[in-house]
């Protein structure tokens, strides 16, 4: 069985993409010195290099691969290799053009940016194989090696291909699928507008109609691009086990709900040796470290709770958004810190050395352009001796307080055409109860709808449009044993072919929620709603309205006006030895900070008034011991309460009552006992 953890690597990884062929060899030997000068532990080499590795068919280079790998190996610096396989040669395209993607409208994409991939061409494939086994059979025994990098992030920019070898490929797939064109009909609900098949022959991918699409085709249709990107990973994952037995294979996801919405990490996390992710800061006006921290709970949940690795983040501002900051001093540090304490063994950067050329030639990188007197490589240096001082948490884990239900394929299925208000965003629900929950001090576990929820005091379940029976007698049974559930509006309305569950909404939470809901009525832009509950309590609302029917529930918060005034909008069903709340509209901070504290009382979870806001809290525990890392996100000195005694590990300082924690930094304690 290949390695779970980068083969030899004994500390933290550190480091990031190095891309050498950009510069003369004669800066070679500056990068290594520099890199042992910075700490570096792990280096992520090859991604984009086929066209140097085979510069034309079968002919093969890889004489500076063979000198930069020995090189790194010399000076202590351990490699991430990849397979090149989202950028192949020119020379490929011009041979099998029909390799290039065609959009749904019908255009075929060019060479001349990066993963134009139609997943579906054979010749990709045996190209892709090819490389792969000859990078398998050269390096799988070099000493520098410690981790097979698969590809490069998958489903960005492009997931799913229209062209006729992907219709071919897909009426494959739904013939595995569902065995018959009739299964393929009812499934698909084709008596509607007469779109009935009666053979797959005749079943093209969804390409552009006049209106809207049939949406669980649609949906289908996402499943196989999907599946087909995931048989690609396998074959070349393949190739590198059997070539290379005991190195683990990997590729970089990007979990971030505001980075990647084409892939089914589920699945893809059930594939790979160890769980890496790529994570760059977003900048929209939101607070970006709470949109780090879900990324990275997300990642550590994809990976079942085990140890994860940060292949990629910035050194400071990048390049591809309209508008790019740079991140302030300490934010760096921070930032990696962040993701350190919720699971992640390291943090690596893209990149190594700041390009002159090209697309991503403003990109920050751990060597900027102005060289080693900067601001970002005495940071870097910096971060890299924090990280060695961090060694002994290797192996541990994160630990949780509370879950929150997320499903990729519920996300496509909501995301697409005609559903009853476009403002309402089952992305934008997520980030906010995650954000309510951050607030409340409380570390997430992200969870699939149908997992084990025994160990959770409380699941929140902010966006499930798409649910299956067997995930609505999950919920059922975990709230019955003693679990409080928090489930948010238009979930549990389709099922896993997007057709609506029989009976009134929410359909399999019907039982679980004592209610049923009879019509939405969604908000028209601006209009906003008044909640109210006992004692004169009001909360604001918009986007989404309800007809809520109690059948069991407990009215906990009213409907004040609007065409539901005198409704209900909020509930509590008490079931078994649990209870399920329900929220029918669309609160913002302050009520779902009510919601969630009144939820948490039934759950039995403590409220964290001690620390201050934008103050993370986060333990990770295993056999080396417990640390509590705390992370100050805010501009002033602030106070952590220890229960326990400990040694701070950056400083080397004993720890005990209160902790300080300097304005922007990160302390790590090793608690005692």
């Amino acid at each position: 069985m290949p390695e779970t953890t980068p083969t030899g690597l004994t500390r933290l990884a550190f480091g990031g993409d190095y891309n050498p062929e950009q510069w003369p060899e004669s800066v070679w030997q500056e990068d290594v010195r520099l890199m042992r000068e910075a700490g570096v532990t792990l280096v992520s080499v090859g991604i984009f290099s086929w066209a140097l590795l085979e510069p034309s068919p079968g002919v093969y280079d890889f004489g500076w691969l063979d000198r930069l790998l020995d090189l790194l190996h010399e000076n202590g610096a351990r490699v991430d290799l990849g397979t090149p396989t989202v950028c192949p040669p020119v020379w490929f395209y011009r041979a099998h053009p029909e390799a290039l993607p065609v959009t749904a409208d019908g255009v075929r994409l060019e060479f001349g940016s990066r993963a134009a991939i139609c997943h579906s061409n054979a010749d990709y494939r045996t190209a892709a194989a090819g490389i792969t086994t000859k990078l398998a059979e050269r390096y799988g025994d070099h000493p520098a090696l410690a981790l097979w990098h698969v590809h490069n992030e998958y489903g960005v920019p492009v997931s799913a291909c229209y062209c006729d070898t992907c219709a071919g490929h897909f009426r494959r797939w739904l013939a595995t699928t569902y065995g018959t064109v009739d299964a393929v009909n009812e499934a698909w609900g084709t008596a509607f507008w007469g779109q009935r098949y009666t053979d797959l022959d005749q079943i093209n991918p969804p390409r552009r109609t006049p209106t809207a699409v049939n949406p669980s085709q649609a949906l289908d249709y996402k499943r196989f691009a999907d599946a087909t990107m995931r048989e690609n990973f396998r074959m070349e994952r393949d190739i590198l086990h059997r070539l290379a037995p005991g190195v683990p294979v990997t590729t970089n996801f990007m979990t971030a709900l505001s980075q990647c919405d084409s892939v089914d990490y589920w699945a893809w996390g059930r594939e790979v040796d160890l769980v890496t992710n790529d994570h760059y800061l977003i900048t929209d006006g939101r607070r970006t470290h709470v949109n780090l921290a879900m990324a990275a709970d997300l990642t550590r949940s994809v990976a079942g709770g085990a140890p994860w690795l940060l292949l990629e983040h910035s050194t400071s501002g990048v390049n591809w958004q309209p508008r790019n900051p740079a991140k302030a001093p300490g934010q760096m540090a921070r930032n990696s810190l962040t993701h350190v304490a919720r699971g992640s063994e390291g943090a690596l950067f893209f990149q190594w050395r700041q390009s002159r050329r090209g697309a991503e030639k403003f990109h920050s990188a751990m060597l900027p352009h102005g060289g080693t007197d900067t601001r970002v490589w005495r940071e870097v240096v910096e971060l890299g001796a924090s990280l060695d001082a961090l060694g002994e948490i290797r192996g541990t884990r994160t630990e949780a307080d509370v879950a929150v239900l997320w499903d990729w394929q519920s996300w496509w299925a909501q995301n697409l055409e005609w559903r009853p208000s476009e403002d309402h965003d089952a992305r934008e629900r997520a980030d906010a109860f995650y954000e309510a929950l951050y607030d409340r001090h409380l570390t997430v576990d992200f969870a699939h709808p149908q997992a084990d929820l025994s160990r959770y005091p409380l699941v929140v379940v902010p966006a499930l449009y798409l649910m299956t029976k067997a995930a609505g007698r999950n919920l059922k049974a975990y709230v019955e044993n003693g679990g409080t559930l928090v489930v948010s509006y238009f979930s549990g309305i389709v099922d896993e072919h997007d057709a609506v569950h029989e009976g009134a909404y929410p359909g399999p939470l019907r039982d679980v929620l004592g209610l049923t809901v009879e019509e939405f009525s969604p908000l028209l832009p601006g209009e906003r709603v008044r909640v109210t509950g006992p004692e004169g309590s009001e909360l604001d609302a918009d986007v989404w309205t309800e007809f809520v029917v109690p059948r069991g529930a407990d009215t906990i918060l009213t409907y004040a006006d609007g065409m539901t005034a005198g409704r209900p909008a909020v509930t509590r069903h008490r079931l078994g030895e649990g209870t399920a709340w329900y929220v029918s509209t669309r609160l913002g901070a302050d009520g779902l900070d009510a919601l969630l504290g009144m939820a948490g009382e039934d759950a039995r979870l403590a409220p964290r008034a001690d620390l201050p806001r934008d103050v993370e809290v986060v333990r990770r525990t295993g056999e080396s011991g417990s640390y509590l890392f705390a992370v100050n996100h805010t501009g002033s000195d602030a106070k952590v309460p220890l229960e326990v005694p400990g040694t701070e590990l950056l400083t080397g300082e004993r720890a005990a009552g209160r902790l300080a924690v300097p304005a922007g930094a990160v302390r790590v304690v090793r608690l005692d006992g």
